[in-house]
């Protein structure tokens, strides 16, 4: 009796995690989400799970999905190579009408710690550590040619980013899922831990995902990577990557309330749409 009863125990704790995630994809299709028309080829999604109804806790998500066809909405970049602005006011001065924050940039001196290149212009380079290694965020990118974005992935070389073509190029990352496979994610405490989070990710049909979901707060807890790479699968993503996150996520889009800022930036430590932080560059998306 003991042994039966030990084996129903043992394959129940063996059949939840799954039996979670089952209900946690499903929870995130057949979301209702709150859709509103932003533009031709560009449309936004909300939706709030106040119930601990995904991941086991509370998560507000917004996103942008945008037709990557370089004709009605078009992509570019916004920075600075030493200067921090805020999201919103990058979307504001680059006549944008959204704009997502971008890479990890040094919150004293200013200015990106990853390559960026902007219209060919090459404004930071990769600062590496004292072994002349890369961070996971630099081993990634998202590029940009006549208005169309693409991911690529590191080829393991030196110069790799400087050898990429497009006139637009942002490092960033880590990449999260890469032509329908899922990368290795390290088990630091940036990945394993849940935090604000912000993600670009592109779906088969060619249509792309820029993501926030929010974090230090009971409202929402934010998710760590792994959770971040199933949210993007369950989105239809096919590949993913990570921007800088924590208090730095910030969706902007023109002309909406709240100065346009549509999710919960953390710095003020409020659940409000004033706590942005400064950053080094963003992504934008603009009308032709």
């Amino acid at each position: 009796m003991f042994k039966k009863r030990l084996i129903t125990i043992l394959l129940s704790l063996y059949l939840i995690p799954g039996f979670a995630q089952n209900a946690d994809s499903v929870s995130v299709v057949k979301t209702r989400w709150q859709k509103t028309k932003i533009a031709r080829q560009v449309k936004l999604f909300r939706h709030h799970f106040n119930k601990n109804n995904l991941f086991g806790a509370n998560e507000n998500i917004s996103f942008i999905e945008v037709e990557n066809s370089g004709r009605k909405a078009v992509f570019a970049l916004g920075a600075e190579e030493k200067e921090l602005i805020k999201t919103s006011d990058f979307g504001k001065r680059e006549a944008a009408i959204v704009a997502l924050n971008g890479n990890f940039f040094d919150v004293k001196d200013g200015g990106s710690v990853d390559y960026v290149r902007v219209n060919g212009k090459v404004t930071n380079t990769n600062r590496l550590d004292k072994n002349n290694n890369r961070a996971k965020h630099q081993q990634a990118a998202v590029v940009i040619e006549k208005g169309k974005i693409a991911i690529k992935k590191w080829d393991g070389t030196a110069d790799w980013e400087t050898k990429l073509r497009e006139e637009n190029v942002l490092l960033n990352g880590p990449l999260l899922t890469y032509n329908e496979q899922n990368e290795n994610l390290d088990t630091t405490s940036f990945t394993r831990l849940r935090h604000p989070r912000t993600c670009l990710g592109i779906k088969p049909n060619g249509r792309v995902i820029l993501l926030t979901v929010d974090g230090r707060n009971e409202n929402s807890a934010g998710l760590s990577l792994p959770e971040l790479t199933k949210l993007m699968n369950w989105l239809g993503c096919t590949s993913a990557i990570n921007f800088d996150g924590g208090g730095s996520t910030t969706l902007w889009i023109e002309g909406m309330p709240d100065n346009g800022v549509i999710n919960y930036p953390t710095d003020n430590k409020k659940w409000d749409h004033n706590g942005e932080r400064k950053v080094a560059n963003v992504v934008l998306v603009k009308k032709k």
